[in-house]
């Protein structure tokens, strides 16, 4: 492994391109911690360490701060993150699949997929104006602007945070294209791990080793599970992300004069989580609207904060409540299998391998394939959505169960740790991608990192 490292070092290209990317990154920290003008941030502050996290409006804030790479604590820059640049990716996929043209442009290769990319930055500059503005008039209703800056404090906010959007778009893209690449997912990666010490600065702080520990603190046992639980959730994560149902293709045989061409044996890899880490986003995404809309209500209606049936509401969509957790994991599955029909075309799939003269053993080309690659894959979809299920309340489960911090427990399942599991996997793919290019040993000496068989 050592070895492997030095291999990457030696090779200019690489080095450069891994440096360049690092460099980047740090430039998102850096910007991270500007603030926007006119807001008092150290009342903002104070305020976001004082917010109760179990609470619907603390636990939306944690969510949104996990898939923006932002900060919600300060009025910095780079609040928003990048969320509505994936905001306007996800809007134009799914309308991708519904209007005729812009269908066409996705069937138009390079030329199609670069025009899809220029409208996703036009819709990314009105989302962030809204995003933002919503943001600042929240801060300054607060109170948390300077005295006599309260329309100029909001314009700055707007502007200020649209263009660190805009910015971290741009070092996203320019990631891609002179650094290692999938830069987006870099930069939120770097989001969601510059919130590892503190958790476990936290836990450590909590921590007591003495055989009958006091309680709110974590005795030994915790600590060892936590442990445990962590390498085995990883462990799992990774292999579910890799993990593959390889249906067997063969190619036809042909006669071309006096010989025979054809006839070549190969697989087509089925990804059991097809839909990756967009369930859970779109789960969670949906998941923060009903306590917040139940406690509100509560709020200003008295009569319905004084009804049993509201105070029922509001206490079965508590983030740890059981019904909560039951339609979280409802909301999973139905959002993995409409990703999965998004995204997998079985008819496309099955005119292709006609097309090129191959075929299922068994199994008539076209209509017939089509139907054995759907029933397939709706299949393993199952398995893929039961385990994202599972990932998704492990840290409820572990904060209820051992009264461990939620900001600790996020790292043992969830949509954080998913995040960065998929993106490591891909990074080491990368660069083991370059190292053997250059004839270099990758980072397993039993060759190239691949798909795990199930």
């Amino acid at each position: 492994m050592l070895a492997t490292f030095v291999n990457i070092f030696k090779i200019p290209d690489l080095r450069n391109k891994i440096l360049f990317t690092l460099a980047l990154l740090v430039i998102y920290r850096i910007g991270y911690h500007i603030p926007v003008p006119g807001f008092d941030q150290e009342q903002i502050t104070k305020q976001a360490a004082s917010r109760d996290r179990e609470t619907p409006f603390g636990r939306a804030a944690e969510t949104l701060q996990m898939f923006t790479g932002g900060t919600l604590s300060q009025s910095s820059l780079f609040g928003l993150g990048i969320m509505p640049y994936i905001s306007a990716s996800i809007i134009l996929m799914l309308l991708g699949e519904i209007y005729p043209p812009l269908r066409k442009l996705r069937q138009e290769g390079a030329t199609g997929y670069k025009k899809i990319q220029e409208y996703t930055r036009y819709l990314t500059v009105p989302l962030c104006v809204i995003q933002a503005l919503m943001f600042m008039r929240m801060a300054a209703l607060d109170g948390f602007t300077y005295p006599g800056m309260h329309g100029r404090a909001i314009f700055m906010g707007v502007v200020g945070m649209t263009a660190g959007t805009i910015f971290l778009m741009w070092l996203g893209e320019q990631i891609d294209e002179y650094g290692i690449g999938n830069g987006i997912s870099l930069i939120i990666m770097a989001g969601i791990l510059a919130r590892m010490p503190a958790a476990i600065i936290g836990v450590i702080e909590k921590t007591d080793l003495r055989v009958s520990a006091e309680p709110g603190t974590y005795g030994i046992l915790t600590i060892v599970f936590l442990i445990l639980a962590f390498v085995f959730v990883v462990a799992g994560t990774i292999l579910i992300t890799q993990g593959q149902r390889r249906i067997p293709i063969q190619q036809a045989k042909q006669m071309r004069g006096h010989r025979m061409y054809g006839g070549a044996k190969h697989y087509l890899p089925l990804r059991v989580n097809h839909g990756g880490v967009m369930p859970i986003i779109f789960a969670s995404s949906l998941m923060m609207f009903p306590p917040i809309i139940l406690q509100q209500l509560a709020t200003h209606i008295s009569v319905l904060g004084a009804s049993p049936i509201m105070r029922m509401l509001i206490e079965a969509f508590r983030p740890m409540a059981y019904t909560y957790n039951l339609l979280y994991i409802i909301l999973i599955f139905v959002f993995a299998y409409f990703w999965t029909t998004v995204q997998f075309q079985p008819k496309d799939m099955a005119k292709n391998l006609r097309d090129r003269g191959s075929f299922i053993p068994g199994l008539r080309p076209g209509h017939r394939t089509a139907e054995y690659l759907e029933t397939v894959m709706i299949r393993i979809t199952f398995f893929g959505a039961a385990f994202l299920a599972i990932i998704a309340v492990v840290p409820s489960l572990v904060t209820q169960m051992f009264g461990v911090d939620y900001t600790a427990s996020s790292f043992l399942g969830g949509t954080g740790l998913l995040i960065v599991v998929s993106v490591s996997l891909d990074l080491v793919q990368r660069i083991e991608a370059n190292l053997l290019m250059r004839n270099y040993e990758g980072f397993s000496s039993a060759g190239r990192i691949r798909g795990a068989r199930i």
